[in-house]
């Protein structure tokens, strides 16, 4: 399984590229905004960084506007994969971009029939919202094995990135469950280096150096 950034702080980015394990990055409207800067721009930067995937999301809910921009993205670096909404526009223009050999990644995805629909049209990489889910009360990772079960069942090259991820816990799970790719928040990248014994560890360990040198 591949680990994404969900991020487009360029710092963030810079340190998860540092550790030679990030394969790709996912944005959306919501974190270019929290950035407060130019949706190219950032993405340009990050192409910089990491040498993989870059998901940029367009703005527009109808199929012309949809693909005018996915066209005008791709342009801006060969890594750039469009993300589309699950939408039925969307999925015309997944299908639309897929022939034109345009990366596609489907986004807010939360049911199978969903899935299965962005994978007919040709869909790169489709991301099921496993926390989203889990916030109204339904299984985000029983959503990624019915999706793995269905891809696998049929053949399907379209790969699942499991979005939505707020805890080391999911990454676990979504690996466990199939997901090829799992595009995590900087937070629990770091959360996931973290556990107590391992800080115990190292400190006995240093502990013992030091006793013995005296």
């Amino acid at each position: 399984m591949e680990i994404f950034l969900d991020t487009a702080n360029i710092e963030e980015i810079k340190k998860g590229a540092s550790l030679g394990i990030i394969s790709g990055v996912t944005t959306n409207p919501s974190l270019i905004a929290r950035e407060g800067r130019d949706l190219k721009e950032v993405v340009m930067e990050i192409a910089g960084l990491i040498d993989g995937p870059i998901s940029a999301e367009v703005i527009s809910l109808e199929y012309e506007g949809m693909v005018k921009e996915a066209e005008e993205l791709s342009k801006l670096h060969p890594n750039i994969t469009i993300k589309i909404p699950m939408t039925w526009d969307g999925v015309r223009a997944v299908k639309t971009l897929s022939q034109k050999g345009i990366k596609t990644n489907v986004t807010l995805v939360f049911s199978a029939n969903q899935a299965l629909l962005a994978a007919l049209a040709g869909a790169t990489f489709v991301s099921p919202f496993v926390g989203r889910l889990d916030d109204t009360g339904h299984d985000g990772v029983y959503l990624i094995e019915e999706i793995k079960a269905i891809y696998e069942n049929y053949n399907f090259k379209t790969k699942i990135i499991a979005a939505s991820i707020r805890h080391p816990l999911h990454v676990t799970q979504v690996a466990k469950a199939g997901a090829d790719i799992a595009t995590v928040p900087f937070k629990v990248l770091t959360q996931m280096f973290a556990h107590p014994q391992t800080k115990e560890g190292i400190e006995k360990f240093l502990a013992d150096w030091q006793a013995m040198k005296r």
